[in-house]
């Protein structure tokens, strides 16, 4: 994800009268911030990472790392930024933990939070990284859904349901579009097939660009997806 922002969305950054970017629910260790800051600080050097976590004993443990341009503050969904609007909001494996009937108030408050052309992203992602889904939210509602997989770490596409967002992991179903998806995703990449003595790079390629040309809103394109990425419109993916 780091790389996708850094990529294709760090105009937001470079253009933010306040490059002020969260990382909300760090988790443990503040190794996604720390890592969060060095990527981005290559991007504009004046960028400003905050680390927030609700647990006072993490904001603790961390202080050790802080840095000009980097620092960790206790707090949740309010942001504790006094007073100012950041431009990306990162939440990853945090509102997974929540109720389905709770992350859309959520969502809500850290929108209205956002500077202007600020964005949230609301990710999920397995326990070493190789499976990742993240909605993008601007300050009027959900943008995109993103899918990003480690060549040789799925069978199918479909294999990273398990890892949707919150909005959407209870909703892979025949009824919904999310389903639709993913079942599409899994036919194109069983339909390039005979790609694969080229290597998996090749054969997702082909994959994304059959979904593309078979009328899914993807939003990237070949660039994005030779490192095993694919974001789509959510309005093809969004709830029923």
């Amino acid at each position: 994800m780091d790389r996708w922002l850094a990529g294709p969305q760090g105009h937001r950054l470079r253009r933010a009268a306040d490059p002020l970017v969260v990382d909300l629910g760090y988790g443990a260790a503040p190794v996604t911030a720390v890592e969060l800051f060095t990527r981005l600080r290559a991007l504009r050097d004046d960028v400003e990472v905050v680390g927030i976590e609700i647990d006072p004993a993490r904001v603790a443990a961390a202080e050790p790392l802080a840095r000009p341009g980097l620092c960790f503050r206790q707090g949740g969904f309010e942001l504790p930024l006094d007073g100012r609007r950041p431009v990306v909001v990162r939440a990853f494996n945090v509102l997974r933990q929540y109720d389905e009937d709770e992350y859309a108030a959520y969502w809500d408050e850290v929108r209205a939070r956002l500077a202007p052309g600020g964005m949230f992203i609301d990710g999920t992602c397995d326990e070493i990284g190789r499976r990742a889904t993240w909605a993008t939210l601007d300050r009027e509602g959900p943008v995109s859904l993103s899918i990003s997989l480690r060549f040789g770490a799925f069978g199918l596409p479909s294999d990273v349901a398990e890892r949707l967002p919150k909005a959407l992991i209870h909703r892979n179903v025949p009824s919904e579009r999310v389903h639709a998806y993913l079942r599409a995703l899994d036919k194109a990449w069983l339909d390039a097939a005979a790609l694969a003595s080229f290597g998996n790079r090749q054969r997702w390629m082909a994959t994304c660009a059959a979904m593309k040309a078979d009328g899914w809103p993807l939003l990237d394109g070949p660039s994005r997806w030779r490192l095993g990425e694919v974001t789509v419109a959510w309005d093809a993916v969004r709830p029923g």
